[in-house]
């Protein structure tokens, strides 16, 4: 006969090893995804979604939704919140705005509902589609990096691993690769050596400075 506690502990060990692959992709999801509870409390966020408001997931964490977006949607913002309330699991999309780091934003946020027998109450799955520009692929010209990327690559530039700039900007090793990827692929270079080498031609990083620090804004 198998023992109920060693089932349970199985079953603990299960969940762990499936949360943790859960947050692995999100943090390499393109689109700018958020998980939060029915008030809009955020409980986790991508790096895409963070780097909307130029912020990291572990500091954005804890703010509202309702903070964050506007919307004016009242039909929509009515049929989520009936919704919620009779416990529907249908998707509904909301038009909404938001101020991106000095200028305004539109998008759509889609929401869903999701619960199960292991989650405890329910809570409300967020896809943020930003109008007009493709999430993850906006051009970067210079001067205009994001403060996440800045650092990142700062950090890069003086040698940093992946797990230690993991570490030191609140990301996974992965969530750090994604966003080397995507500065690899905006400034056109195969790998981070060339990377670096382009920030200082490009004026990203400044020429006399070490330990490496952006350029500021002019």
């Amino acid at each position: 006969m198998i023992n109920e506690c060693d089932e349970s502990t199985e079953l603990r060990q299960e969940m762990a090893v499936w949360r943790n692959r859960f947050l692995r992709l999100l943090d390499r999801s393109p689109v700018p995804t958020a998980i939060s509870r029915p008030d809009g409390l955020l409980v986790i966020a991508n790096p895409e979604f963070a780097e909307l408001w130029g912020s990291t997931p572990g500091r954005i964490r804890d703010s509202n939704l309702l903070d964050l977006l506007v919307s004016t949607d009242e039909d929509s913002l009515l049929k989520l919140t009936e919704g919620l309330r009779h416990g529907r699991r249908s998707r509904y999309p909301i038009h909404v705005e938001w101020n991106a780091q000095g200028s305004t934003r539109t998008g759509r946020l889609t929401v869903e509902a999701v619960s199960d027998e292991v989650i405890s109450s329910t809570l409300l799955l967020a896809f943020l589609h930003v109008d007009s520009v493709a999430p993850g692929m906006e051009p970067i010209p210079a001067h205009t990096l994001s403060p996440l990327e800045a650092r990142i690559l700062t950090l890069v530039a003086s040698g940093a691993t992946s797990a230690l700039i993991a570490r030191s900007v609140g990301l996974t090793a992965d969530g750090v690769n994604y966003h080397l990827s995507r500065l690899c692929r905006a400034l056109k270079v195969p790998n981070r050596t060339a990377l670096v080498a382009k920030a200082y031609v490009l004026g990203f990083l400044r020429p006399t400075s070490w330990p490496p620090a952006a350029q500021e804004v002019r």
